[in-house]
């Protein structure tokens, strides 16, 4: 099966999972604000989990903005990536991650991929990542992010991410960079039993972070945890 490309059964053979990216020769400024965004960003509002706090401040976000705002890549805040969406503000990322506690074990399945950054840090996190992602150019923008960096443990399908990869499901982890209105029922069939979903619902103007856990008897519970802003969910 090849990595980047939609898989037509699932995966047996598991790829190694890959070391993480480490800042590139000639960064140190940009190392020097990966380290105060993780300590002005994510420390000081309460990110205690170690290897996200690691992770954020050696991934090259960087790499996955617009050149033109290389210089505003760990400030505080989202910024756009082209199309009409956004790369997430850091915080949201390490919040998000850090609710989902991810395993090496974990089968992860990313709606809303985007620019790749969170397809980036759930690929150093668990064992496997499919990403979909509907709009054309930010698929190839993504794909491409994800290949530079040289992960070998993520699937990438352009397609409607309302609908998730049932062909690929089930997934212990699923995780949602925008929006709905209503309960996710096709993505929580795609759950597997003891596995969480991570996704916002609302309004444009009134969104939550909610968490779905399904237990071993099939069972769905659910609650919010924190406020946010995301775009919406496009598709069926």
């Amino acid at each position: 099966m090849d990595p980047l490309n939609p898989a037509p059964k699932k995966s047996r053979e598991l790829p190694p999972l890959p070391e993480p990216p480490k800042p590139f020769v000639g960064q140190e400024q940009m190392g020097i604000l990966r380290e105060r965004m993780v300590e002005t960003q994510l420390k000081a509002r309460g990110i205690i989990d170690k290897a996200v706090l690691d992770l954020l401040g050696r991934l090259p976000r960087h790499l996955f903005v617009d050149p033109s705002m290389v210089d505003l890549a760990y400030s505080d805040g989202p910024l756009p990536i082209g199309f009409g969406q956004t790369i997430s503000q850091p915080y949201i990322v390490a919040f998000m991650t850090e609710t989902l506690a991810l395993t090496p074990e974990d089968r992860v399945l990313e709606i809303g991929s985007g620019c790749g950054y969170q397809t980036a840090v759930l690929a150093s996190l668990a064992q496997e990542v499919y990403a979909v992602e509907l709009l054309p150019g930010l698929f190839d923008q993504g794909r491409a992010n994800i290949k530079k960096l040289g992960f070998q443990n993520v699937w990438a399908k352009h397609g409607d991410g309302s609908l998730g990869w049932p062909e690929m499901a089930p997934f212990t982890a699923i995780v949602a960079a925008a929006y709905g209105s209503r309960t996710p029922r096709r993505l929580l069939d795609q759950l597997s039993p003891g596995g969480r979903l991570l996704m916002p619902l609302g309004e444009p103007e009134s969104q939550s972070l909610v968490l779905f856990r399904k237990a071993k008897d099939g069972r769905v519970t659910s609650r919010s945890i924190l406020g946010c802003r995301f775009v919406p969910l496009v598709g069926g």
